[in-house]
């Protein structure tokens, strides 16, 4: 069972998310809150598995919320939602710590998948947006992404395989997009995945596609 707390300005919207979850099996709501002050507080004393953080609440906002629970090392995996679309907002909510960036007119099937894949350890994050959040915050992750690939101990401990999976986590694929492009199973590329964040010690695929942007093994196009 995964454990949700909801975390909204707007009660109808706190609403429609607790009907969701109470009326899915494998999902619980624990809590709720509707400023970034209470967020907080009951996030550290709840311990929910997954945190719903809306960026706009009142007082203490959402991003500055999940940089204090992770600065209080909180376990919770916190997934953003909001209706901000700009790259501004979501490279700011994974720097401070969010597992996810989604927007809030996503489907039910798509909010669940998010949920469980971010209680699972997965970061959730579109490609797409991937791209242009690195594409337009480069300057922030390395003032020289366009020399030659720099050498790193971490990078001993992969195959050859296992690179390639990094590099192409780097582009912003999907599990699904790599193993189309390597004629791989999904499944073994789960595997591959999972061996790459191991090895390199990134927490989830937005840590990989920071190293990846780091390490000049992935260039903005």
């Amino acid at each position: 069972m995964i454990s949700v707390l909801v975390v909204d300005a707007q009660p109808l919207q706190r609403l429609g998310f607790r009907v969701l979850l109470e009326c899915t099996p494998d999902t619980e709501i624990v809590g709720e809150a509707g400023n970034g002050a209470e967020a907080v507080r009951q996030i550290i004393e709840r311990r929910p598995d997954v945190v719903l953080m809306d960026i706009r609440l009142p007082g203490v906002d959402g991003i500055e919320a999940t940089r204090r629970v992770i600065a209080a090392g909180g376990r919770s995996r916190i997934l953003v939602l909001t209706t901000f679309d700009g790259e501004r907002h979501a490279f700011a909510a994974l720097r401070a710590g969010a597992s996810g960036f989604l927007l809030k007119d996503i489907g039910p099937e798509e909010l669940l998948a998010g949920i469980r894949a971010v209680a699972a350890g997965d970061a959730v994050i579109a490609p797409a947006l991937t791209r242009r959040l690195l594409d337009a915050f480069a300057d922030q992750l390395d003032d020289e992404l366009c020399g030659p690939v720099r050498k790193d101990p971490r990078l001993r401990f992969l195959t050859h395989r296992e690179r390639e999976i990094l590099v192409a986590i780097g582009h912003g694929l999907t599990n699904g997009e790599i193993a189309q492009r390597f004629t791989l199973s999904e499944s073994t590329v789960k595997t591959h995945v999972g061996r790459v964040l191991a090895k390199i010690g990134a927490r989830d695929r937005i840590q990989a596609v920071i190293l990846a942007y780091n390490l000049r093994l992935t260039r903005p196009v």
